[in-house]
């Protein structure tokens, strides 16, 4: 692993910021309103070699730790951009790196990490099991030579934009594994290109719109055959090799919210010191310039935990606890900032030539996704401090 030293993770830093400045505000408030798709930005992150960060420089990746990923990620959202569009191809590198056979590695690998093979799509969730995930009911079939998937997911971020999916589903039913649910679970490595090619009635998208510029959708498995070649680790245990992607998920989209919350700390202290009414600066008064210190502790403090997450993936230590830490703290500092800056501004935050709104949508999903913070708070409860399981 090469990880990066002070002055080269500061220096990795205004290399993000310099890619990013080409990219301005204006691109993705341009986005927003047309709902598409970041395609020239990510192409840009993907040539200059970060989207790879977490691919081994065996398979021509930048060979980064998790710190490095989510100092690239921090930088994008503090820009005023917006990771969702990419993010995913890193929190997947864990459960291929760490379970995927060495010839799936070789295979895909080199060419994700030249750009040629998009690998930005995870189908997990499903309608009827939200964050019960042993309670999913998609199916894949073991036959003499793969596998027959049927099932409907929602939540399939990015399907569209992507060559590759992972998806979970079961290969045991749940009244078949006792009373460990978590096993009878497999994951599975798709090609999505032979199926758009082969059998693309068995593969059918239904794009969602949200409340902010996320490429996510619905999708429907209708007797999808896919070779046993697909299959990720041991059948049965590909709930474990999730969990290793999500604690990797929670940790970068943490970083994602710190850079938000920067972004709105940046954009608050300005207008504070910019704008004035009754003759000084707004800053002047306390009650502007007091809470937006508050939300600037609170985002120093949840980065603090996400530096303790990232060096523990770093080093081959148990973060399920210091993952789940950082994505709530940050989470909701993140809100808190942009609340704070959307008062800051007044009126004018409605206005989305502020790009203050914007954010504000988009942040407010760190709160419920990945995972709802009420689900952390749970396993807090329950894994951490020992108390009664309370789902």
């Amino acid at each position: 692993m090469a990880k990066l030293n002070v002055q080269e993770r500061e220096q990795l830093r205004e290399e993000i910021r310099k890619l990013c400045a080409d990219y301005p505000n204006e691109y993705w408030r341009q986005l927003d309103i047309e709902r598409e798709y970041p395609y020239e930005f990510v192409d840009a992150l993907t040539k200059s070699g970060y989207l790879s960060a977490l691919i081994p420089e065996e398979y021509g990746g930048k060979g980064y730790g998790m710190t490095e990923a989510t100092i690239i990620l921090e930088e994008i959202n503090r820009s005023g951009g917006h990771a969702a569009g990419c993010h995913a191809q890193m929190y997947t590198m864990g459960a291929l790196l760490k379970h995927g056979s060495e010839a799936q590695k070789r295979k895909y690998l080199p060419e994700i990490a030249s750009g040629s093979l998009r690998f930005q799509a995870f189908s997990v969730t499903e309608e009827s099991a939200g964050s019960n995930t042993t309670a999913i009911e998609t199916f894949a079939e073991k036959t003499d030579d793969g596998y027959i998937v049927n099932g409907h997911k929602n939540w399939t971020s990015r399907v569209l934009q992507s060559d590759l999916l992972m998806l979970l589903a079961r290969t045991t039913p749940a009244d078949q594994v006792g009373a460990k649910k978590t096993e009878g679970l497999s994951l599975f490595l798709v090609d999505l290109r032979e199926i758009r090619e082969k059998q693309p009635e068995t593969f059918v998208v239904e794009p969602v719109r949200t409340m902010f510029n996320y490429a996510t959708n619905q999708v429907f498995y209708k007797n999808m055959k896919i070779p046993s070649e697909c299959l990720i680790g041991e059948e049965g245990k590909g709930f474990r090799y999730v969990l290793d992607g999500m604690n990797a998920e929670r940790t970068l989209l943490a970083a994602e919210a710190i850079g938000d919350g920067y972004f709105f700390i940046d954009k608050a202290t300005s207008y504070a010191n910019e704008r004035e009414v009754f003759d000084r600066k707004i800053g002047t008064n306390q009650g502007i310039q007091f809470p937006i210190a508050r939300a600037y502790a609170a985002i120093k403090a949840a980065d603090l935990m996400r530096y303790e997450a990232a060096r523990k993936y770093d080093e081959g230590e148990k973060y399920g606890e210091q993952a789940n830490l950082a994505k709530y703290l940050s989470s909701e500092a993140s809100w808190q900032a942009a609340n704070v800056c959307l008062d800051t501004h007044g009126g004018y935050g409605f206005v989305d030539q502020y790009d203050v709104e914007r954010k504000f949508r988009e942040t407010r999903m760190y709160q419920v996704a990945p995972v709802s913070n009420n689900m952390i708070l749970a396993f807090l409860g329950q894994n951490v401090l020992g108390m009664p399981r309370s789902y």
